[in-house]
């Protein structure tokens, strides 16, 4: 099978879909959510200046063609948070245990 290779919406780096997260604009409500759903989608790298830049210049909206709630990108800085929070940890611990 091949692999889905996605876009993202700020950089236009081409990668993996699930090296992306997905943001949804609902058929037929046009609400914005992330990750399920049927209807128009975005892709965005999972990166602190593709998210910056994809806020500051609305292009998750121009995209979606749908209004992007402050909600949705708190959501979004929440994850980044989390993961870069899970990412230092294990760098943390593989560094420590290199040297032992």
């Amino acid at each position: 099978m091949k692999p889905n290779y996605r876009c993202c919406a700020s950089c236009r780096k081409i990668a993996n879909k699930e090296a992306f997260w997905r943001v949804v604009r609902l058929y037929p409500s046009h609400q914005v959510q992330l990750d399920r759903g049927m209807g128009r989608s975005a892709y965005l790298c999972r990166e602190a200046e593709c998210l910056k830049a994809v806020q500051k210049k609305n292009r998750l909206g121009r995209s979606l063609k749908a209004p992007v709630s402050d909600e949705l990108y708190q959501t979004l800085w929440q994850r980044l948070a989390t993961s870069d929070c899970a990412s230092t940890g294990r760098k943390t611990d593989n560094s420590s245990a290199s040297t032992v």
